[in-house]
């Protein structure tokens, strides 16, 4: 069976074409689920896959009928005057490997309870953020796909591997769990650019991190399809007449743009792609920088701009630890002790949580009080809807620039603009995307499951040709 996987920077989803009609994966009881995991400290890693006896035994039978059904092909092939087939010994017994492990992983999750130690020793989603808050130790990982497409040493792009796989394989075995027999493969969503240091080198590399977590994971056959494209497959059968429109995807960590010929009989034509490494998180880092951080001394005290940028990102290991590695003993009070607070276990996701929600809750009123006890007793920030868009103009302004070259690259304008992503919630974003097309209708998709839809539409047509 196929799905259609989402890995979103900010949240991720599933979903699959059953009977004809849309099913997404539940998880719990949401519809996606942050794209965060958290390790408890001295767990053992679960992807310390060894052989026992029995597993050693199972094995063997693998590789013995693999071998048979050499034999058979053989016969056949030397009945019909065609060479036979054949496979080195090494291939066989890693394929057969492969499967092993992955039926391992599967046992291992229906014998899994809920607990903090058991399925795969991590927690997925807002029970990971809660886990690691909670439990004063451990490793929490936010939006590891920020982290694909930039220069990493080995033993650095080992762990984000690692990290991958336990998230698509927790979709994987969520999604065979639900549907009642095993998922093999997957359309995941990609962006038009990631977020990388290397250009086009960085988002190769990041498709590799991808292919190669989702072999782990225990899909056999995957695919990639650009995620405004997904869109478009989705806003596609919404459509009844035939018509050129310009997708806008605005997702956490980048922002995607597809222009495509949709509607009708005759299927999507993507005509095409336009990409901004930029996103949500984008915004959450320009809250927590423009009204957190003057109290943490930002342009107060003689500290580099970089390290509070460090701070505030969270979804960025490289430049958490370089944060936590600074001494700020000599910095004068009140901002060195409450520095040395941020420095502490958890306190930077929970500022960047407050960034996240001080942006949600000034989209909709004039003002918010955001508190910040976890730093100092008694410490809060008065923020207004005036200081929400001084600290998102940055992205606004790329976003502008970009969808200004998109424009002028149409050979014509198209019949309507199809806006969708989970940023595409924000009014501020809103209003600049139609600025840009004051012309053309705007529609607005589903925030959250519009490219996901798409993916499993892409799925459902993968299986149907494999099957034809």
């Amino acid at each position: 069976m196929h799905i259609g996987i989402d890995f979103g920077t900010s949240y991720s989803a599933a979903a699959a074409i059953r009977s004809g009609e849309l099913t997404l994966v539940r998880f719990g009881d949401a519809q996606q689920f942050r794209t965060a995991v958290y390790f408890p400290e001295l767990v053992p890693d679960p992807n310390d896959f060894a052989l026992t006896p029995e597993l050693e035994a199972r094995l063997e039978a693998h590789i013995r009928s693999a071998r048979n059904d050499l034999r058979q092909q053989a016969a056949a092939a030397a009945a019909r005057g065609h060479a036979p087939i054949t496979r080195a010994d090494e291939e066989l017994r890693r394929d057969a490997l492969r499967v092993v492990r992955r039926q391992w992983m599967e046992e291992q999750a229906r014998a899994a309870t809920a607990s903090v130690a058991s399925f795969q020793h991590a927690l997925f989603g807002e029970e990971a953020v809660e886990g690691y808050l909670e439990s004063g130790g451990g490793n929490l990982i936010e939006s590891p796909k920020s982290m694909f497409g930039y220069r990493l040493d080995p033993q650095v792009r080992k762990v984000i591997v690692h990290i991958a796989t336990h998230i698509l394989e927790h979709i994987r075995l969520t999604a065979s769990r639900q549907f009642d027999e095993p998922v093999r493969g997957a359309v995941i969503g990609r962006p038009v650019e990631f977020r990388s240091s290397m250009g086009a080198a960085g988002s190769e590399q990041a498709i590799d991190i991808l292919r190669e977590a989702a072999a782990a994971a225990g899909f056999d056959d995957v695919r990639f399809l650009e995620e405004p494209a997904a869109a478009a497959m989705h806003y596609h059968k919404s459509l009844v007449e035939r018509q050129h429109a310009l997708i806008v995807d605005i997702g956490g960590g980048t922002t995607d743009v597809t222009h495509a010929e949709l509607g009708g009989a005759a299927s999507p034509l993507i005509a095409r792609n336009w990409g901004l490494p930029k996103g949500g998180t984008d915004l959450d880092v320009g809250v927590s920088l423009h009204s957190f951080m003057p109290l943490m001394g930002k342009d107060i005290v003689r500290v580099p701009q970089h390290q509070f940028v460090e701070a505030a990102s969270v979804h960025n290991l490289p430049k958490q630890r370089e944060f936590r590695k600074q001494n700020y003993r000599l910095v004068a009070a009140p901002y060195g002790p409450r520095l040395r607070a941020l420095q502490e276990l958890g306190a930077t996701t929970r500022l960047n949580q407050t960034a996240e929600r001080t942006k949600i809750q000034l989209s909709a009123d004039p003002t918010y009080r955001a508190r910040l006890d976890f730093i100092e007793h008694g410490l809060a920030v008065d923020a207004s809807r005036d200081d929400l868009d001084t600290a998102i103009e940055p992205f606004l302004t790329q976003l502008e620039r970009t969808l200004t070259t998109v424009r002028g690259d149409l050979p014509a304008l198209p019949a309507s603009v199809f806006l969708t992503g989970g940023t595409s919630r924000s009014p501020q974003v809103k209003a600049r995307v139609a600025a840009c097309f004051p012309e053309i209708p705007l529609v607005h998709g589903d925030p959250s499951l519009g490219v996901v839809s798409g993916l499993a539409v892409a799925a459902s047509e993968v299986e149907y040709h494999a099957a034809a």
